[in-house]
C-alpha cells in the first residue's frame, strides 16, 4: 500500500488526535487551502475579464457579457454534484491532483483567446464553462478535510480551508486588474493589446488575467501530489453515499446553503457588472475584490463563532442580516437613471457578502453535527462497537452532504447575475431581482428557526 494511503484514522479518540492525528490534518489543510484558491480564482476570473474585454475590441452587448459572467457557476455547480462523491472512491491525494492540474485548460485557454479580437463568442462560452473546474473543486476538497478533523474542530477547519480557499475571489479580483497592466511575461505573454475608452488609450496585457495563475496550479498540483494523503477509512461507493439523498436534512441544507454560499458566490460573479451598469462614472475593478475579500475573512471567523455559539443560532441572525442589507441595495440603486448612492451601495455589498461568509461558516458547521446527531441517536445502547461504526457513518454521509450541497448553492454563481443581466433588460434596473433575493432569504430565515435554532428543535445545531 502506498505510504500516502493511512490505514488507520480515528480523530475522535483524543490521543490519538494529539499524537499523531492533529500533525497530519494540519498538513493536508494547509496544502489544500492554496489549491482551492487558486480553483477560486480561476472560476471567477471571467468577472473581471468581461468588464474589460468592450475596452480591447470585443463587440459584446451587456446581456453577452452576464452570460460570459453567469456560466462558470452553472458548469461549476453541476460539476460539484460529481465531485462531491470523488474523494471517497478516489482518495483526497489523488483527487485534488487531478481536479487542480485541470485547471491549467481554462487559464490557457483565455490567455490564448483574448489576444485574437477575430476570437468568436462561441470560443468564449467554451471556455466559461471550462473555467467551472475551478468551481467543481470546492466540493471535493470540503468532503476530503471533513474526514481529517474530529467533530468538535470541524467547524473551525471548514472554515479555514472554505473562506482562505475563498480569498482565492478576491485576491484574483486584485490581482488581475494589476497584471493585466503590465508585460509580466516579457515576450512568451505575447503581444499587448490597445485599450481604448474615450480620449483614453493605452497597452493592455488582458491574457495575463490567464497566464498569472499557471506557474501557481503547477506547484499546488506538484504540492498535492507529493505531500497529502488518503484515508482508507474514508473509501466508500458512489452507492454507500447516495443514502443522502433520503436524508431530508440533505434538502434543507442545500437551501440554507444556497442562501449564504449561493448568495456570496454569485455576487461575488455580479457585483462587477452590477456596479459598471447602475453607476457607470465608477470603476468597479477598484472595488470589486474587497466583497469576496471581506466574505472570505467573515467565512474563517464565522466558523469559530458557529463552534462556540452554535451553527443554527448564527445562520439564523445572518439570514436577518442579510435580507435588511438586500433591501438597502434597492434604496441606494439609481432609478430611471436618477439618483443613487454609490458608497452606500457599496457598504450594503459589503454587509451582504460578510453576513454570507458567516452564513457559509455556520451552515458546514451545522451538517457534520446533524448527521452524527442523527446516527448516535440511532445506534444509543447497542455498544461500542455500533457506536464506532455509527461514527464512520456519519462522516461518511457528511462529508457527502457537505459536497453535494456546496454543488446546489453554487448555482448561485449562475442565477444571481443572471438574474441581474434580466432585471436590467425587461425593467431598466435590478430591483426586481433583488426583492427576490430578499424572499428567499426570509423563507431561509423560517426554515432555520424551525428546523434547527427554536426551543425544542428537532435537531438542535
Amino acid at each position: 500500500m502506498s505510504s500516502h494511503v493511512i490505514t488507520k484514522w480515528e480523530p475522535e479518540d483524543k490521543a490519538f488526535w494529539e499524537k499523531e492525528g492533529k500533525g497530519v490534518a494540519t498538513r493536508n489543510l494547509w496544502i489544500s487551502i492554496p489549491a482551492l484558491l487558486l480553483a477560486f480564482s480561476v472560476w471567477m476570473v471571467w468577472s473581471m475579464v468581461v468588464v474589460n474585454l468592450p475596452n480591447v475590441g470585443f463587440k459584446f452587448d451587456n446581456n453577452e457579457l452576464f452570460w460570459l459572467a453567469s456560466l462558470p457557476g452553472l458548469s461549476g455547480a453541476t460539476l460539484r454534484i460529481f465531485y462531491s462523491f470523488m474523494v471517497p472512491i478516489f482518495g483526497g491525494r489523488k483527487w485534488t491532483t487531478i481536479s487542480t492540474a485541470s485547471l491549467l485548460l481554462p487559464a490557457l485557454g483565455i490567455g490564448f483567446a483574448v489576444q485574437d479580437p477575430t476570437t468568436p463568442y462561441a470560443t468564449f462560452l467554451i471556455l466559461a464553462l471550462l473555467c467551472g473546474f475551478g468551481g467543481g473543486n470546492f466540493s471535493s476538497s470540503m468532503a476530503n478535510i471533513s474526514f481529517f478533523f474530529p467533530k468538535s474542530q470541524k467547524g473551525m477547519a471548514l472554515g479555514m480551508n472554505a473562506g482562505l480557499g475563498n480569498l482565492g475571489v478576491s485576491v484574483m479580483q486584485f490581482v488581475v486588474p494589476v497584471v493585466i497592466t503590465a508585460g509580466v511575461f516579457g515576450a512568451l505573454g505575447g503581444d499587448p493589446q490597445a485599450w481604448v475608452k474615450g480620449d483614453l488609450h493605452k497597452d493592455m496585457w488582458l491574457q495575463n488575467a490567464g497566464f498569472i495563475w499557471v506557474p501557481f496550479i503547477v506547484v499546488s498540483t506538484l504540492a498535492a501530489w507529493f505531500g497529502m494523503n488518503d484515508l482508507a477509512s474514508a473509501k466508500a461507493s458512489f452507492a454507500e453515499q447516495a443514502v443522502i439523498f433520503k436524508r431530508s436534512h440533505t434538502w434543507i441544507m442545500c437551501w440554507l446553503y444556497l442562501g449564504t454560499f449561493g448568495s456570496f458566490i454569485g455576487y461575488s460573479a455580479g457585483f462587477a457588472l452590477l456596479t459598471k451598469t447602475q453607476f457607470p462614472d465608477i470603476n468597479p475593478t477598484q472595488y470589486a475584490f474587497l466583497g469576496p475579500l471581506v466574505g472570505a475573512l467573515a467565512r474563517v471567523a464565522g466558523g469559530w463563532v458557529a463552534d462556540k455559539l452554535g451553527g443554527a443560532s448564527v445562520t439564523f441572525w445572518t439570514f436577518l442580516i442579510m435580507a435588511c442589507a438586500a433591501y438597502g441595495v434597492i434604496v441606494f440603486l439609481p432609478h430611471g437613471g436618477v439618483g443613487g448612492n454609490f458608497w452606500m451601495f457599496f457598504t450594503m455589498f459589503m454587509i451582504l457578502f460578510a453576513a454570507s461568509g458567516v452564513g457559509n461558516a455556520s451552515t458546514f458547521r451545522m451538517i457534520p453535527v446533524i448527521f452524527m446527531t442523527q446516527r448516535q441517536r440511532e445506534v444509543a445502547g447497542k455498544g461500542k462497537a455500533a457506536e464506532e461504526q455509527a461514527i464512520k457513518d456519519a462522516n461518511k454521509e457528511a462529508a457527502a452532504v457537505l459536497g453535494f450541497t456546496a454543488a446546489f448553492a453554487a448555482y448561485g454563481a449562475f442565477f444571481i447575475p443572471k438574474m441581474f443581466g434580466t432585471s436590467i433588460a425587461l425593467t431598466g434596473g435590478a430591483d426586481a431581482a433583488i426583492y427576490g433575493f430578499i424572499s428567499f432569504y426570509v423563507s431561509c430565515l423560517v426554515v432555520t428557526w424551525w428546523f434547527y435554532s427554536r426551543k425544542n428543535a428537532a435537531m438542535p445545531c
